[in-house]
């Protein structure tokens, strides 16, 4: 039986990269013969039909209820990468709380002018025609805070070499295990 996982939360802003880096991350760590599951938090919406909007309390719910399915997983698998903008400081606390000694978190952050040319899933041109009210860090009413524990903190911006944050990432990911 394996012990826990070591968990690596990625967190930050729609269209920052979390996605793109964790299936990276899996691809490499998979050659090496890690066991590696990624969680993804708009997946796990779509997988479990959870009801939840996207203001602070449904966040906080959703975010709670991935924390618990790691903890559920966590003795099958060598790492588990969560890609979620987790924009709540308290709630990502509560998380590392449930799920240390082996918990890490990476923050990844990109100026918004990358951010809205990305925009990957359309949510920022959405939002400036107000066809959406409440997109984290983005929207009036909805911050993203930004948070002051994290592990790792890599840029994204366009500016920002893909290659060089894929490493880091990695580097930091093996430094761990």
């Amino acid at each position: 039986m394996k012990s826990n996982a070591k968990v690596f939360w990625y967190t930050g802003m729609s269209g920052v990269g979390k996605t793109t880096l964790s299936s990276y991350v899996k691809n490499e760590l998979e050659k090496f013969k890690f066991s590696v599951l990624v969680i993804d938090g708009d997946d796990v919406r779509e997988k479990y039909k959870i009801p939840l909007g996207f203001n602070r309390n449904d966040v906080e719910k959703h975010n709670l209820f991935v924390a618990k399915l790691v903890s559920d997983k966590s003795s099958k698998y060598d790492v588990i990468i969560i890609s979620m903008i987790s924009g709540v400081d308290k709630v990502r606390k509560k998380i590392r709380k449930m799920l240390s000694p082996n918990f890490y978190l990476i923050y990844l952050w990109a100026d918004i002018k990358s951010l809205k040319r990305r925009d990957p899933k359309g949510l920022y041109k959405k939002a400036d025609e107000k066809e959406i009210t409440d997109l984290i860090g983005y929207s009036d009413g909805n911050p993203y805070d930004v948070p002051l524990d994290s592990d790792l903190i890599i840029e994204t911006s366009e500016k920002s070499d893909l290659y060089q944050c894929q490493q880091r990432c990695l580097k930091f990911i093996f430094d761990q295990m």
